[in-house]
């Protein structure tokens, strides 16, 4: 465990922190939804991510991504990957600059146990939806997160046990109504609070089994 695991283990305990350096978080999009989350899953404890986006940084980005400047016209998965390494040098990240479609998309995320849709596009969201909203993966989507004020509006709804979307549900992308960082970092870290309280959720009732907990965890329970 290194020091900046230790300072989150301070917060939610060893136990906890280890449930959740078990479980494999996809996220689908490396934009303004999925690199700020991905921060925020890291500051958290998470610790496993497999990253797929197949797009490069632009200026243009830089109002509401988890980029800087010195990163434009570079690869948005290597530099997020470099970004979230400096809050914890020991993570487990596989990044992929690839686009997905309905062929390749169980190639990334199969071995995750959660995923969170991160896209612009809609029929890139349909795509991720439909083909884990029934299946056991926890899936966080988002949908009508643009514009600025009335940040309220932007609410998490249970869909299901395992389904949950964050957002207005209305609002999109414009000239009149563009993406704009407040609204942005509040559904990316709405979505990765879904994510962390889903799983610290397990700890308190004793199901923390359930997420594939590392060996050291297994044997614990079983003395």
């Amino acid at each position: 465990m290194n020091p900046f695991e230790r300072g989150v283990a301070c917060h939610i305990g060893k136990e906890a922190l280890e449930l959740l350096q078990s479980v494999r978080i996809g996220i689908a999009g490396a934009g303004g939804l999925g690199s700020n989350c991905a921060a925020n899953l890291v500051r958290s404890g998470f610790k496993q991510f497999v990253i797929v986006d197949f797009d490069i940084i632009e200026y243009s980005n830089l109002n509401r991504q988890f980029f800087f400047c010195a990163q434009a016209g570079k690869p948005k998965v290597e530099m997020l990957r470099q970004n979230l390494l400096a809050i914890n040098p020991d993570l487990d990240i596989s990044i992929h600059s690839r686009k997905i479609d309905t062929n390749n998309l169980n190639d990334f995320f199969s071995e995750c146990q959660a995923v969170v849709e991160a896209f612009d596009k809609p029929e890139c969201k349909k795509m991720i939806v439909e083909r884990y909203m029934n299946s056991e993966k926890l899936l966080v989507a988002a949908s009508g997160i643009s514009g600025w004020g009335q940040s309220d509006r932007i609410k998490t709804r249970r869909i299901r046990q395992n389904f949950f979307i964050v957002g207005d549900m209305v609002s999109e992308t414009s000239r009149e109504c563009p993406a704009m960082s407040p609204a942005v970092n509040i559904a990316a870290a709405k979505q990765a609070d879904v994510v962390l309280s889903y799983y610290l959720a397990r700890v308190k009732s004793g199901l923390w089994q359930e997420a594939q907990p590392p060996e050291s965890l297994r044997k614990k329970k079983e003395r």
